[in-house]
């Protein structure tokens, strides 16, 4: 089983890649599931409405994972709780609309569990998520209630990022960083079988800072005379990992960083 992971969607032109090659890439790449993180995908730049998610899900979109933007768009509220595929970060405080946590039956009968996390340093409040990630270890078991198990973790800094891979380290089938935008380096393997890679980096256009106009970003780091942070509009990049999975153990065979298109494009 081969599974595509995107980093965080920003904006019309991270949208508009999507929709125009993520079917393609699909079948290219032999994908047979995918999760895409899109709490950026509004044409602001933050959250995400529900026509966005319908534009996803008909492009080949399994699952949407999200992050400290969930709710800036308030109409996702309401939608959250009425669509199973699109979840919000499990250690949110409680309660809160939707679900951390989703266990998937894709057309070969296989379960996939998607567990979505947000960090808490420099993020917004949320319930400590160590804790909550070692209640769910306790109550879930790979292969015990799903064939493979994929966490986003939403994140901010990369020590949070890293100890929460070895946490779940032979426990889940990939963990994957969001949220910073920039893909790491570091797609590998950790020693108990579990892939790992600290960010996948973004959906967007990389001519930019971090997705955002990069002229009134200078102009505002410089305190000059700015706008609100609005998305940069050129060609974007699809960024993410590609993890081969192990269907006997549930963990990853093989793990590779995956871009394509746009100003970062390696393929």
């Amino acid at each position: 089983m081969r599974i595509l992971f995107l980093g965080d969607v920003v904006g019309v032109s991270g949208c508009s890649k999507i929709m125009n090659n993520l079917l393609d890439q699909i079948k290219i790449n032999q994908i047979d599931f995918v999760i895409v993180n899109g709490e950026n995908a509004a044409q602001s730049g933050v959250g995400l409405t529900k026509e966005i998610c319908e534009d996803f899900f008909r492009c080949g979109v399994n699952v949407i994972t999200t992050g400290n933007h969930v709710w800036d768009q308030k109409e996702i509220m309401n939608f959250i709780d009425k669509e199973n595929r699109l979840l919000r970060p499990k250690n949110l405080f409680e309660p809160s609309p939707g679900k951390g946590f989703e266990i998937y039956l894709t057309k070969e009968k296989l379960k996939v569990g998607v567990l979505n996390l947000m960090g808490n340093v420099f993020m917004k409040k949320c319930s400590d998520v160590f804790e909550v990630s070692q209640e769910f270890i306790n109550k879930y078991k790979l292969k015990d209630d799903y064939d493979v198990l994929i966490v986003d973790f939403h994140g901010e800094i990369t020590s949070e990022k890293n100890a929460i891979g070895h946490l779940f380290d032979g426990k889940a089938t990939l963990v994957v960083g969001t949220h910073t935008h920039v893909p790491t380096n570091d797609a590998r393997i950790l020693k108990n079988g579990t892939g790992y890679q600290t960010d996948a980096g973004m959906c967007g256009d990389y001519d930019s800072v971090i997705g955002m106009n990069k002229d009134n970003s200078l102009n505002r780091f410089m305190k000059k005379n700015s706008l609100k942070h609005f998305p940069a509009k050129g060609d974007a990049s699809l960024s993410g990992v590609i993890v081969d999975c192990d269907i006997e153990t549930g963990l990853a065979k093989k793990i590779q960083s995956y871009i394509f298109g746009g100003q970062l494009n390696n393929i």
